[in-house]
């Protein structure tokens, strides 16, 4: 009965009701424009005295992509470790063993790829040699692709096979800092203690690869123009054909292009491959219709991703004659070019005709190296007395004999790094 009776006197006295509410709506609307006119004030730094809402210093990690960091690098100066990709084609399995051999080192990881162009006969005898070789299997550190794929230079299965490789090494483990990709056709001018030694105390996240976004003529003949591959989908190689409609250069990420030889960070690999803000998924499916595409991706994908624009080393390591303009494929090296090797301090040279003489030289008076043997550093202990293999002894494999070819290596890694831009604006 009260409760009605209270309900009643309500709708008797209504302005009662709104009279009560008046003066508190009054109050709240008078200090909520008090509030408004302190966010106005600033302070003389310009930042208001009481802002709204105050931004986090980490208000852009609110985003996926900004909490995927590149796989941190070890600030202890330890002995670096390479990873090599070396690759060849049909007819190339006894000049990929050479090359081989001549890398070796029990410190470094290395995967070996024949294409599928060539004979199941030659991928298995690349495997027991291997297998079969009692230095690579002690140490278990050389892979043969089992998978093998088509390659063609002109096309994007070399990036597809690259990519691949880097994958196979990745997921095996091991640590290693630098990826190498080099084909039968080249060959060392140092020996692995050399590089090694010479690479020691440089920043892991250092990527040596020659790129230049001045592109010329390759606009128009290569960006421009439209390819498939058929080793893409294909079970033979054949050549690239070409589609009749063009195509605009790209907006979305600056096109940049350079050697095809590499020497890529670990972190810059886990990045292609992992690819957490999409950009190199985006770039690998432009350039898989890009005339030559393995010199454009990776120099495309590094000078467009903020965190390793800056980690460039202009200079893909190898000494190459090339004609004036360079075509399509460079000079094959002789003997009357192992000067100008040597003086050109790079750790690599291409390329060379199978069994050339001017291995012989490399190997003797370069390497050291003896006939079916894999290169001598300071792991091998070996007297080496009647011809016998000095690496059959195995010491410790921390431990380096750098030669002339450490200095060599070190003026040219000297050059390379005194610009005073160095780490800034390096993607030009």
């Amino acid at each position: 009965m009260k409760r009605l009776k209270s309900y009643y006197s309500h709708l008797r006295n209504p302005l009662t009701v709104k009279q009560k509410w008046i003066f508190p709506l009054a109050l709240g609307s008078i200090f909520s424009l008090f509030l408004l006119f302190l966010t106005t004030l600033t302070s003389p730094a310009g930042t208001p005295l009481v802002p709204l809402f105050r931004p986090s210093s980490s208000a852009a990690s609110t985003f996926v992509e900004s909490k995927l960091r590149p796989i941190p690098i070890s600030p202890l100066p330890l002995l670096p470790r390479f990873a090599y990709l070396v690759s060849g084609s049909a007819g190339d399995g006894d000049m990929l063993k050479r090359t081989l051999l001549a890398l070796y080192h029990p410190n470094n990881r290395y995967i070996v790829h024949l294409d599928a162009e060539s004979s199941p006969e030659e991928r298995l005898d690349l495997l027991d040699f291997v297998r079969g070789n009692s230095v690579m299997g002690r140490f278990g550190n050389v892979m043969v692709m089992k998978k093998a794929n088509l390659v063609t230079y002109r096309g994007p299965t070399m990036v597809a096979n690259t990519l691949h490789a880097a994958a196979i090494l990745l997921r095996e483990g091991g640590e290693w800092d630098w990826f190498i990709n080099l084909s039968a056709a080249d060959y060392p001018l140092v020996t692995q203690d050399d590089l090694l030694h010479a690479f020691w105390y440089l920043p892991r996240d250092l990527n040596f690869i020659d790129h230049t976004s001045d592109i010329g003529w390759k606009a128009f003949q290569r960006a421009k123009p439209v390819i498939v591959d058929p080793g893409l989908y294909m079970s033979k190689k054949s050549d690239v054909f070409w589609i009749t409609q063009r195509r605009s250069v790209p907006t979305a990420f600056k096109l940049f292009t350079g050697s095809a030889w590499v020497a890529l960070s670990r972190p810059f690999i886990d990045f292609c491959i992992w690819g957490w803000d999409n950009l190199p998924r985006t770039v690998l499916m432009y350039y898989a219709n890009f005339i030559s595409s393995p010199e454009g991706y990776f120099h495309t994908v590094i000078c467009n991703a903020q965190e390793f624009q800056n980690t460039t080393v202009n200079n893909d390591l190898h000494f190459i004659s090339w004609d004036n303009p360079p075509k399509q494929h460079p000079h094959y090296l002789s003997l009357a070019d192992m000067s100008r090797m040597v003086n050109s301090n790079a750790p690599f040279a291409r390329k060379f005709h199978h069994d050339d003489p001017v291995l012989d030289k490399i190997d003797s008076e370069l390497l050291s190296r003896g006939r079916g043997m894999v290169v001598p550093g300071g792991w091998c202990v070996g007297n080496g007395e009647n011809g016998t293999d000095p690496c059959s002894v195995v010491g410790d494999i921390t431990v380096l004999r750098p030669g002339d070819g450490a200095k060599r290596l070190e003026n040219l890694i000297k050059s390379l790094l005194s610009g005073g831009q160095f780490r800034q604006r390096q993607c030009k």
